[in-house]
C-alpha cells in the first residue's frame, strides 16, 4: 500500500531512492515532484523525511524535459545564490550571474551575458557610480495599498500605521535579498534564510556567528527590540565590574560539583545496569567491585576534567569580558 494515495500496488511500482529507504508509488512521487518543481522547492526533499532527493532520481521520476530543466535551473540558481562572492546583473529582464571572488578592492563588475553589459558595483549591487560612494540599500517596499493615497488624513495615518507594522514583520536577507516574514510576536531573533541558507539576526539584519547573542551588540535572542543604548552600556559596565566575582563564584561551584559528581554519576551508571545488561550475572562481590572499580577511576579523572574546565574556561570569559566587551564599551 502506498502511503500517500493508500492504493494497493505491484511492488515494481515502488521506485527505489538513493537519499532515504522511504517508498511511494511512481505516481505520487511524480506528482509530488511535480508540483515541487513549480513551486520552486528546489532542492526538492522525500515526501515522508527531511533527505534531500538525488537530481538523478528526479530526472529519472520527472517526465516532462521542460520540468527537468526547470528543475536544473533552479537548482542552479540555488546554489549561486547560496555563494557569498556570486553578484546578479541589476539590468531589467536581466538574469546573468557574475562570480565576482576577490574583487572587493576592485568593484566595478560587467555584466557578460551578450548584449547587456550593464557596470555595477560589487558592495551595493546598483549601477556603477564612479563618482560617489555607495547609496544605501533603498528600503522594503510599502505594504500599503495605492488607494490609500486617497482616504482621509485619519484613515492615512491608521494605514501607514499598518503598513509600518507589517513593514516590520517582513525583511530583506543581507545576502540574497529574499523577503523573509516573520511573526514579530518576541520570539527567536536567529534567522535561517530558505533561499540562500543565510544564518542573520532579525534585529540588525547581519549574518550572524554563535557568539552574536552573546555580544554586547544590544541585540537578544528573544525580543522585538534591541536594548536601548542605556541600557546596553549599564550592562556592559556590569560585565566589566563584576566579571571577577561571578567568575570567581562559578568556578567557586564549578570546582566541587565537576570534581564529586563524576565520580556519583558513574557509580550510579554502573549501579543501575538493567535486567538485559552484562553485568545482571555477575555476583554482589562482583557488582561491588565493578563499581568500586569505576569510582575510584572516576576519583582519578574528575580533577584533571575540572583543571582543564576552569583552566580553559576562566581565560577565555577574561578575555572576551575585558578585550570584546572594553572594546565595545570603548566605541
Amino acid at each position: 500500500e502506498c502511503p500517500l494515495c493508500l492504493l494497493p500496488q505491484p511492488p515494481e511500482a515502488f521506485p527505489t531512492l538513493a537519499s532515504c529507504t522511504h517508498r511511494s508509488c511512481w505516481a505520487c512521487l511524480e506528482q509530488y515532484l511535480r508540483l515541487a518543481v513549480s513551486e520552486s522547492r528546489v532542492p526538492v526533499s522525500c515526501p515522508h523525511c527531511p533527505a534531500a532527493l538525488q537530481p538523478t532520481d528526479v530526472h529519472r521520476l520527472l517526465p516532462e524535459p521542460a520540468l527537468r530543466d526547470k528543475y536544473e535551473e533552479f537548482l542552479l540558481r540555488r546554489l549561486l545564490v547560496a555563494d557569498p562572492g556570486t553578484r546578479w546583473c541589476p539590468a531589467p529582464d536581466c538574469s546573468y550571474a557574475v562570480f565576482a571572488h576577490g574583487c572587493a578592492e576592485c568593484p566595478r563588475l560587467t555584466c557578460g551575458r551578450e548584449g547587456c553589459g550593464t557596470e555595477f558595483c560589487y558592495h551595493c549591487r546598483q549601477p556603477w557610480h564612479p563618482d560617489g560612494p555607495c547609496a544605501p540599500v533603498p528600503p522594503a517596499p510599502s505594504l500599503a495599498t495605492p488607494t490609500a493615497q486617497l482616504a482621509q488624513p485619519e484613515e492615512l495615518a491608521h494605514g501607514e500605521a499598518l503598513a509600518q507594522a507589517e513593514a516590520e514583520d517582513i525583511k530583506v536577507c543581507p545576502r540574497c535579498s529574499a523577503f523573509i516574514m516573520k511573526i514579530n510576536d518576541g520570539s527567536c531573533n536567529r534567522m535561517n534564510c530558505t533561499v540562500c541558507g543565510c544564518l542573520f539576526c532579525w534585529l540588525c539584519l547581519r549574518e550572524i556567528s554563535d557568539v552574536h547573542f552573546l555580544s554586547p551588540s544590544g541585540c537578544t535572542f528573544w525580543g522585538k527590540r534591541p536594548w536601548s543604548r542605556t541600557r546596553r552600556i549599564l550592562w556592559q559596565l556590569g560585565m566589566v565590574l563584576g566579571a571577577p566575582m561571578v567568575i570567581s563564584l562559578a568556578a567557586g561551584v564549578a570546582v566541587p560539583v565537576i570534581t564529586i559528581g563524576i565520580p556519583i554519576y558513574m557509580g550510579r551508571k554502573v549501579l543501575a545496569g538493567g535486567p538485559g545488561s552484562r553485568r545482571s550475572n555477575l555476583s554482589g562481590c562482583q557488582q561491588c567491585l565493578s563499581v568500586t572499580s569505576s569510582v575510584l577511576l572516576s576519583l582519578f579523572v574528575s580533577p584533571i576534567i575540572t583543571a582543564l574546565t576552569v583552566g580553559v574556561g576562566v581565560p577565555l570569559m577574561l578575555t572576551y569580558v575585558y578585550g570584546t566587551v572594553v572594546l565595545s564599551l570603548c566605541r
